[in-house]
């Protein structure tokens, strides 16, 4: 039985290989948040070094957070997440993963398989926006959730991200110059950095609109309707993560850009794990 927790001054924390994306919650308000570095030589006490600044600069101290949630699919940053809501916040941080009680039902053939941010992505999505739903996360790698309006978590995919795609292409090539992510001219790029702005920008687009066309022909809801007269409604697209920004207005399919969609995906979770009751 989960226990009541009267006030509450939650930090969620999204631990990924590239970036930690973190946030206080004041019961349901997001009061401030931020991206870090991902990395696993940090230990605990340089992460509460980071923290500690950061909160000051929001107008909090270290002692207002009253708990923690943590998804993460680096464990060795998670570990150290933990130590430090061990040590210096004497709390027991919650880490989320496949066995938590979510509400969703995971239908993969293996769902230990499947990672915390993509659960909680998944969770936010279904209370925020309901209905049939494709998650799309730019983010290290770009990933797809799929998840119907009974909350099952059908499956999705994934892909090299935009930036490890940018990274292995320079590296790989011995006349092609990093450029910034920018907005190209034209599609029909007319130098070198046109045509690599044009790649990356209508081609991540181009990707995620035919990847999400796939999906949406093999969603139950298509496929067991039996009228043609009234069509199904197309799942509802989401994009979320460090590049979402930055691609959605080239795609056109998604509708809906949150950034923070896994950090109100971590707070919906620890909600309904830990009863948190009226003050």
């Amino acid at each position: 039985m989960p226990c009541i927790v009267e006030d509450i001054m939650l930090l969620a924390l999204d631990c990924g290989n590239t970036q930690i994306v973190a946030g206080v919650y004041d019961r349901e308000k997001l009061i401030c948040h931020w991206r870090w570095m991902s990395d696993f030589r940090r230990t605990e006490d340089e992460y509460l070094a980071l923290l500690h600044s950061l909160l000051q600069e929001a107008g909090l101290d270290i002692g207002d957070i009253s708990d923690m949630i943590i998804a993460s699919v680096v464990p060795d940053v998670e570990w150290a997440l933990a130590k430090l809501g061990q040590r210096h916040l004497k709390l027991n941080p919650f880490s989320l993963n496949s066995q938590t009680d979510t509400g969703l039902t995971i239908l993969l053939t293996n769902p230990l398989e499947l990672g915390a941010d993509r659960i909680a992505n998944a969770v936010a999505a279904h209370e925020t926006y309901g209905g049939d739903l494709i998650v799309v996360d730019f983010g290290t790698a770009t990933t797809f959730d799929c998840v119907t309006a009974a909350a099952e978590y059908l499956g999705g995919a994934i892909v090299p991200g935009i930036n490890i795609s940018r990274q292995a292409l320079f590296a790989y090539t011995a006349r092609l110059r990093n450029i910034p992510l920018d907005k190209p001219p034209h599609v029909i790029g007319r130098n070198t950095t046109e045509c690599l702005q044009s790649g990356m920008m209508w081609g991540f687009a181009g990707q995620v609109d035919g990847l999400v066309k796939r999906m949406v022909a093999e969603f139950p809801s298509y496929i067991n309707q039996q009228s043609l007269i009234q069509p199904n409604k197309p799942p509802t697209v989401i994009a979320t993560g460090g590049y979402a920004d930055l691609i959605a207005p080239y795609s056109d399919c998604i509708e809906y850009v949150d950034p923070l969609l896994t950090l109100a995906g971590l707070r919906l979770i620890y909600e309904r794990n830990v009863a948190v009751g009226e003050v």
